[in-house]
């Protein structure tokens, strides 16, 4: 039974003289079943109590309190949906968390009212398109995710001494070519900050161009700082005119903190991307549970209301609609629904 059927409290955004109902959909969210985390800085090291250690040195807190000790799971992030009346969520991977494919497609198997998600592969492995292959076609995922930033991704561990581009490199595009029988296939992109060089905003416009029955999601707002307002709309004025170009607005308190709630510098950038893109092309997420050791769920789920920058039409595409459209295809979720692993059918996980 549908969320919608068995819950009544829902979100109350209030606008002038009246009042819409929303339901939301987290557009950017992860899960994790071990803290598995790769990148330049090494391997990423469980600890518990959500601290982790990178083989560098460095100390991060990963998961907030209450969240989990060395896992953030489905079960656990489905009480912070509840209490916070988001009705789904798309899983993403990355290299923080490390890559969360299975688990993210028994997450789909076990809970297909709540989650779609997104799987990953280093474009650069020997197996990369026997990985690709499984997943679309076992798996049911109609969505990848290519974390290639520097800071965090591809290019922390791989791609400094020999840096690629998104829409040349060949071992991006024979994945590329392959996923073009699936139309409507999702290609999430994170690629980092504006000063490393993982960052190519113009190679998702050629991508949208060269694969326009291909939906890209920039991760990120294309890692805004309201000080640089220019550089942001220039950026996105990049995509303007190719509209299976969307961008996500999760983790931009993060990427320019201090931001404190309601977030004003992420207001202003987000004001940015409506005037560029407009509300029918901007995801809402948060980017747990990393994102919510800055700030608490709540506020990431509920900043929006706070701030006057949508009409409640256009609040509801960004919380809901747009997610929706691009994620949650029919063509996606059925596959999702029917996929079965035969490697692992007799082991009943779902």
């Amino acid at each position: 039974m549908a969320l919608k059927e068995v819950k009544k409290r829902l979100w109350l955004a209030k606008t002038n003289e009246w009042q819409i109902w929303i339901w939301r959909i987290d557009g950017h969210a992860h899960i994790l079943n071990t803290i598995a985390g790769f990148n330049g800085k090494g391997r990423l090291n469980a600890l518990g109590n959500g601290y982790a250690i990178w083989d560098d040195g460095e100390l991060i807190k990963l998961i907030p309190d209450g969240y989990g000790d060395k896992d953030f799971t489905a079960e656990a992030f489905l009480k912070y949906m509840d209490a916070n009346d988001i009705e789904k969520a798309v899983i993403l991977q990355g290299h923080l968390n490390g890559y969360q494919n299975y688990y993210t497609h028994l997450a789909i198997k076990r809970y297909p009212d709540r989650f779609t998600g997104a799987f990953s592969v280093d474009p650069f492995a020997e197996n990369a398109m026997q990985i690709v292959r499984r997943h679309v076609e076992e798996l049911g995922f109609r969505a990848l995710k290519f974390e290639i930033s520097q800071g965090g991704g591809i290019h922390g561990y791989r791609g400094q001494k020999t840096p690629f581009r998104l829409d040349s490199d060949p071992h991006v595009s024979l994945i590329l070519s392959y996923l073009l029988d699936y139309p409507g296939f999702v290609i999430t992109v994170d690629y980092g900050n504006f000063d490393q060089i993982s960052h190519q905003p113009d190679a998702i416009a050629n991508l949208a161009r060269l694969h326009p029955s291909l939906d890209f999601v920039v991760c990120h707002l294309s890692f805004p700082h309201a000080d640089t307002p220019n550089r942001l709309r220039a950026e996105l004025s990049m995509w303007k005119d190719l509209p299976n170009i969307y961008t996500d607005i999760s983790a931009i308190q993060d990427i320019d903190r201090p931001d404190t709630f309601p977030f004003p510098k992420s207001e202003k950038n987000v004001r940015i991307a409506k005037e560029v893109l407009g509300a029918k092309r901007i995801i809402w997420g948060t980017d747990s549970p990393w994102s919510a050791t800055f700030n608490t769920y709540e506020e990431l789920a509920t900043w929006l209301e706070h701030v006057d920058i949508f009409t409640p039409e256009e609040l509801e595409d960004v919380l809901y609609n747009n997610a929706e459209r691009v994620y949650f295809k029919p063509s996606a979720v059925q596959a999702n629904r029917e996929a079965v692993d035969a490697a692992t059918k007799e082991l009943g996980l779902y």
